[in-house]
């Protein structure tokens, strides 16, 4: 599952994403998202979009 689809089964709207360098290496998006809900539903979509990003700390 993508972040993108994590955060849309949690109830989490994706409003925009976008990059600011053209030449950035490595390649970075940011992703703005907007949602009015439970807390706790919230934090666990937030929690599943995280774990979806497949990235690990560097130390």
């Amino acid at each position: 599952m993508t972040v993108i689809q994590a955060l849309r089964a949690g109830g989490i709207q994706i409003v925009e994403v976008h990059n600011h360098s053209l030449d950035d290496q490595p390649r970075l998006f940011y992703m703005h998202f907007w949602a009015n809900d439970d807390a706790v539903k919230l934090a666990q979509a937030l929690g599943a979009a995280v774990r979806a990003h497949n990235v690990s700390p560097a130390s």
